[in-house]
C-alpha cells in the first residue's frame, strides 16, 4: 500500500485512539488545541487527560499548528466535537490540498442547522470526498488491545477500500459501507437512547427495562434514519445496533453516564461541568427532535429524554416513552 500522510484533528480520547491505530499503518500527525496535550504526546507518548494509563505509539507526532498537520496530508480525519466542527473546518480549508478525503469521527449534529458533520464538510469543503468512521468503538478498550469492529462509510467504493486499509489495525477490524447517511445517523441518534437507558439505570431499573429501551429505541432511530435517506439494514449493523448496545451498556459511555446522573436527580449543568469529555447526545437532542418533527417521525423515548435535558421534565419517568401510547403491533411506532 502506498504510504499516505494522515492528519487527525482532535486530541480527545477517540481522536487520539484513531491516530494511534493509523500510526501502525502509515504516517500520521495529530492536531490538538491544548499545548500541554501536544507536549505530553511528543515527549512521553501519553495523553493522560483523555486516555490515562495508555501508551501511544512512538511514531505518533502531535502539533498545535493546523497548517503543519493538514498542508501535506493525503487524508484529513475530523475528531472535533460537533459544535466546534465547522469552525475548525474553516481553518482546515486554508491549508488542505484539492481532492483530499475528509473523514468524520463525530457523532453529533450541528445545533443551529441540524446538519450532519458530512453535510458541513460538503458545504465548507466542496469537491472533497467525505466519509464517516463509526461503530461500537470505546476508546479505552481499543487502546488496551481488545478486539473491536468499526465501519467506514463513503459513496466512492474505490476510495473507501483504500481507507479501510488505513484504519484497520490488529484486532480493530473495519468494514466498508456506502450508506453515509445511515452510518452517520446511527452514531448520532443512539446517544439519546443511551441517555434514556442511563436514566433508568440511575433509578435502579432492571435488565428487562434496559432491553426494552434499547430495542424500542433502535426502532425509533431506524424510523428517522430511513425517513432521512438511510438504509434500514444499516441500523441492524455495527453503526446502528452495534453502537447502540455498546453506548447503552458500557460504564465508559459518556451519554449513559449523563443519564445515570440525571436519574439520580442531579442537575444537567452540574453533570456537564465535571465531565472532561463531551456527551454528544445531550448537545444534539434539540436538533434530533427538530428533525423528527420535520420528517413526521414518532420518537417517544427520544422526546422524553429531550424534555428532561431541557429542564422541562424530571428523569423519574425515564421509561414513560415506552408506555406513553397504547401498545399495538410491534412494527408500529410508539
Amino acid at each position: 500500500m502506498q504510504q499516505l500522510k494522515v492528519a487527525v484533528l482532535g486530541g480527545g480520547s477517540w481522536g487520539t485512539t484513531v491516530a494511534s491505530l493509523v500510526a501502525r499503518n502509515t504516517e500520521v500527525t495529530l492536531w490538538a488545541r491544548d499545548a500541554d496535550t501536544v507536549a505530553e504526546i511528543n515527549s512521553s507518548h501519553r495523553n493522560s487527560k483523555y486516555l490515562p494509563g495508555a501508551k501511544l505509539p512512538d511514531r505518533l507526532v502531535a502539533t498545535n499548528a493546523i497548517a503543519e498537520a493538514v498542508s501535506g496530508a493525503d487524508v484529513v480525519v475530523m475528531g472535533i466535537p460537533s459544535q466546534n466542527f465547522r469552525a475548525v473546518l474553516g481553518d482546515v480549508k486554508q491549508h488542505i490540498r484539492a481532492w483530499v478525503p475528509v473523514i468524520s469521527l463525530t457523532k453529533g449534529l450541528e445545533l443551529n442547522t441540524g446538519m450532519r458533520m458530512t453535510e458541513i464538510i460538503q458545504e465548507v469543503l466542496p469537491g472533497h470526498p467525505v466519509g464517516v468512521l463509526t461503530g461500537p468503538n470505546l476508546a479505552r478498550e481499543i487502546m488496551a488491545g481488545q478486539a473491536a469492529a468499526g465501519v467506514i462509510a463513503m459513496e466512492d467504493e474505490i476510495i473507501v477500500r483504500e481507507l479501510q486499509n488505513v484504519f484497520k489495525s490488529g484486532l480493530f477490524r473495519v468494514y466498508t459501507n456506502t450508506d453515509i447517511i445511515g452510518c452517520e445517523l446511527g452514531g448520532v441518534l443512539k446517544n439519546i437512547i443511551a441517555i434514556a437507558v442511563g436514566m433508568g439505570d440511575g433509578q435502579g431499573a432492571g435488565d428487562n427495562t434496559r432491553a426494552a429501551l434499547i430495542t424500542r429505541g433502535l426502532a425509533e432511530i431506524t424510523r428517522l434514519g430511513v425517513a432521512m435517506g438511510g438504509k434500514p439494514e444499516t441500523f441492524s449493523g455495527l453503526a446502528g445496533m452495534g453502537d447502540m448496545i455498546a453506548t447503552c451498556t458500557s460504564p465508559q459511555s459518556r451519554n449513559r453516564h449523563v443519564g445515570i446522573e440525571l436519574g439520580k436527580g442531579r442537575d444537567m449543568d452540574e453533570i456537564i461541568e465535571e465531565m472532561t469529555m463531551v456527551a454528544e447526545g445531550a448537545k444534539s437532542a434539540p436538533a434530533v427532535m427538530a428533525l423528527a418533527k420535520k420528517y413526521g417521525v414518532a420518537m417517544p423515548i427520544a422526546s422524553d429524554v429531550s424534555r428532561v435535558l431541557a429542564g422541562d421534565a424530571t428523569a423519574s419517568r425515564a421509561f414513560r416513552g415506552l408506555l406513553r401510547v397504547e401498545a399495538g403491533a410491534e412494527s408500529e411506532p410508539g
